[in-house]
Order: structure tokens, then C-alpha cells, then sequence
């Protein structure tokens, strides 16, 4: 048996991201997932990927910073994209946004047991408004 990369488990979690392939972003969480203290299921976990990209057809994510320590990841993302519905409380307006994001992972077992993350809303709000 091979030794878990996580690594390399991130990289291939955040190609399928940016390639929008909700069918398989699943295969990288647990059953159920503690997200920002809360238990969620895998299948609410993929829908909330998959409004998001209802929300920002366009959406890529570009990771500008990642630790590994043990089985967490923190990462620094910016996602861009064009809204064309509401998100994060924010109607679109036809610009492109770019918003920062912090997030930590717990992983165990190969897959995300805890997702916790941060967006600059601030920074959209402004994006939006202007």
C-alpha cells in the first residue's frame, strides 16, 4: 500500500474544482464533514460547490499559498469570476470579482473530515457596489 500525499491529494481537489466536476469533489470528503462546527453530509457539501458555480458560471480558484502541517492544510486562495446571481448576500452587477479566501482542512483517511473558511465579503460587497 502506497503512503497518503496530501499534497498531492490538495492539487487534484483543487483541479476538479476549477474544472467544475461536482460529480467527483465528493470523492474527496468523508460521509459527513464538519464544516465551520456544523455536521454536513458529503451530498449537501458537493451542493454547496455547485451554487456557487450557479452563482459564478466563470469561478477558478488559484491557490497563492498552502501549509501542510501533519493532516491539515491551510490555504490562501483568490477566486475569481464574473457573478451572474446573488452570492454571499451580494447581487451581481456584470464585473468580475475577486475574493480571498482562508481556509483550513482537516484530512484523515484520504478524505476532508473539517472545512473552515473565511471569505474577504468586504472586499466583494466593494467589488459589487462600485
Amino acid at each position: 500500500m502506497s503512503e497518503f500525499d496530501i499534497q498531492d491529494f490538495y492539487r487534484r481537489y483543487v483541479d476538479v474544482i476549477n474544472a467544475h466536476q461536482w460529480d467527483r469533489v465528493g470523492d474527496f470528503m468523508d460521509d459527513t464533514v464538519l464544516y465551520h462546527g456544523e455536521t454536513v453530509t458529503r451530498e449537501q457539501g458537493v451542493a454547496n460547490f455547485e451554487s456557487i458555480t450557479d452563482a459564478i458560471p466563470d469561478l477558478k480558484v488559484e491557490v497563492v499559498r498552502t501549509v501542510f502541517a501533519g493532516d491539515t492544510i491551510g490555504t490562501h486562495a483568490i477566486h475569481r469570476g464574473t457573478p451572474v446571481r446573488e452570492w454571499l448576500g451580494v447581487a451581481p452587477n456584470g464585473k468580475s470579482i475577486e475574493v480571498h479566501e482562508i481556509t483550513v482542512y482537516k484530512v484523515r483517511d484520504g478524505k476532508f473530515v473539517q472545512m473552515s473558511n473565511v471569505w474577504d465579503i468586504d472586499a466583494l460587497r466593494e467589488q459589487l457596489s462600485s
